[in-house]
């Protein structure tokens, strides 16, 4: 009877053990293909970001009326990222969050959705599958300085246009030639787009190895404070992630250096891979309001 007793003890061990064990495979499957249930938590650019200017157009969310009066009809439970590297935190801290950012600035911290079947990708930018995309461009006023004009000439060079290739941005002149180095000196405050300035430091650091002379300074805000601060001559050059308004281009000349794909990006834990653009725009006007309605 004791050894009865002790084959029994041994076996319902055994089974204990053999069932913690699948329980553990079975979560880790589910953890490593789950998708996010529930409300969705919506993550949107600040008024004035070219990205959301750009990203609202492009998807429908901005109606107009008979008279061209633009609303932005992103709904108002959104959750609000003043900077990329907030909207990244935001969507990177949060499974059932979904926003979006420049392609330039994606890293494993989120996921990119395809839309429309066509992965965010430079390539499909650049051969029309991957339609959300937008321009980077700078603006200056008339009366740029000798150093401000060297630095844009710069950005324009090949020299400047393979930095923004290499960083993950579409250059706008291929067949560009090399910057040559002239005797520019003095001082170059660039201001504006969050969305251009890592790219923009890149261009900084790599311009003043070769025109020492020369000292850039970068400030991050957004398109609409750039191109108020280049009219406004606080600052020599202004970044936008968008084409210029007409009431802006009536001070200010914008120069395209870039062109950049927009992602949709979710929690790398979410198994959502694939979004029409008419789910990103129900989902960013609080049409669609649940996960399940997307799966």
């Amino acid at each position: 009877m004791s050894l009865a007793g002790m084959l029994l003890m041994g076996a319902l061990a055994g089974c204990g053990n053999s069932t913690a064990n699948d329980s553990k495979t079975d979560s880790d499957s589910s953890a490593a293909g789950s998708t996010a249930s529930g409300t969705i938590d919506v993550v949107s650019r600040e008024d004035g970001s070219g990205t959301r200017g750009a990203f609202i157009e492009l998807f429908g969310i901005e109606t107009k009326d008979a008279s061209g009066n633009k609303t932005d009809n992103t709904t108002s439970d959104a959750i609000i990222a003043n900077q990329t590297e907030v909207m990244m935190q935001n969507v990177q801290g949060d499974e059932n969050a979904i926003g979006y950012a420049s392609l330039g600035s994606m890293s494993d911290s989120v996921k990119a959705v395809k839309i429309d079947g066509a992965e965010a990708t430079t390539e499909n930018v650049l051969n029309g599958s991957y339609k959300i995309s937008r321009p980077f461009n700078v603006a200056t006023k008339s009366d740029l300085s000798a150093a401000a004009q060297d630095f844009l000439n710069y950005i324009l060079s090949a020299d400047g246009q393979k930095i923004i290739s290499d960083n993950g941005y579409i250059p706008v002149d291929d067949k560009a030639q090399a910057y040559q180095a002239g005797s520019a000196s003095g001082d170059v405050t660039v201001a504006g787009s969050s969305s251009v300035t890592p790219v923009m430091e890149k261009l900084k650091e790599a311009y003043e190895g070769v025109n020492k002379n020369v000292k850039v300074t970068v400030q991050e805000s957004d398109s609409t404070t750039g191109m108020t601060s280049a009219s406004e001559g606080t600052c020599d050059i202004g970044m936008a992630s968008r084409d210029l308004t007409d009431e802006e281009k009536q001070n200010l000349t914008p120069t395209e250096i870039a062109l950049d794909g927009i992602a949709v990006i979710v929690n790398p834990s979410n198994g959502i891979e694939n979004l029409t653009s008419d789910q990103v725009k129900g989902i960013f006007t609080g049409e669609i309001t649940d996960w399940a309605d997307v799966q």
